[in-house]
């Protein structure tokens, strides 16, 4: 039977991480260590140097090419914290890759990374990202076809604030807008605009939408009063911070929930 040349280099790279196990781990047990920690750094080891190995075959670069936008057309960052490609942790087709350079484009609701080769960006397929960890915020990708009884909700990557039995979400996003000079002509460029936040708290496995502390207090009527004596005893101030009030709140209401 002859294999293809892409099994023909897998299957190579397979017994190449065979007997590299093999040898850390031979190493391994001739080393004085506590417990399994030495299984351990050596699996971890022989992981690293195949992950080294097989490069742009793996499962997390199978995306198309990343498309960055004109500046000349566009002015302004259509980026996460305006930042550029910068390492984070990404759990893609159930495999968790660190150490990824990443960039989340808000305005397409994109997230990007950066290929082997240190020079090439693409762009992860949208299905297959679970969840994601970039400059201290943890995103998790929701798909509103599975939700149930959803009106609020639409597919995309989602700031995760709060998670108990109560959840508090932030949709972030950027939008494009025209510039117009002061006397009215419009000028050769659009620019994009700062980043824009819409909140949600998921009760009892069903989504809301949160633009107000009272629609948060009525959301969580069955606690309403305890949850005032805590707002004003903690003096929360919803309109100066909404995603740390909603996490503040909700997380007092499950702790006083049964």
């Amino acid at each position: 039977m002859i294999l293809p040349a892409f099994m023909k280099k897998r299957t190579a790279l397979t017994l190449t991480l065979f007997v590299i196990c093999f040898f850390v781990l031979r190493s391994a047990s001739g080393q004085t260590v506590t417990g399994d920690s030495a299984l351990k750094a050596a699996v971890n080891n022989a992981n690293a140097v195949y992950t080294k190995a097989i490069g742009q075959q793996l499962p997390l670069n199978n995306g198309p090419e990343y498309s960055f936008y004109n500046p000349i057309k566009i002015k302004g960052s259509a980026y996460f914290m305006d930042a550029a490609f910068t390492p984070g942790a990404v759990y893609y087709d159930g495999a968790e890759y660190k150490d990824v350079q990443l960039l989340y484009d808000l305005y397409k609701d994109q997230l990007a990374a950066v290929l082997f080769d240190q020079y090439s960006k693409y762009v992860l397929i949208n299905d297959r990202v679970q969840n994601f960890d970039l400059l201290g915020h943890h995103f998790i990708n929701i798909n509103a076809d599975t939700l149930a009884n959803n009106t609020v909700m639409s597919t995309g990557y989602y700031d995760e604030l709060y998670d108990g039995r109560s959840v508090v979400l932030s949709k972030r996003y950027k939008l494009i807008q025209e510039n117009t000079s002061n006397t009215g002509t419009l000028e050769a460029y659009s620019y994009f605009t700062d980043a824009k936040q819409d909140f949600f708290i998921r009760k009892d496995n069903v989504y809301y939408r949160v633009s107000s502390q009272r629609e948060l207090l009525t959301i969580l009527k069955d606690k309403k009063k305890q949850l005032q004596q805590y707002i004003k005893s903690n003096k929360i101030k919803f309109n100066k911070d909404p995603g740390a009030a909603l996490a503040g709140i909700a997380g007092y209401y499950d702790q006083i929930t049964n």
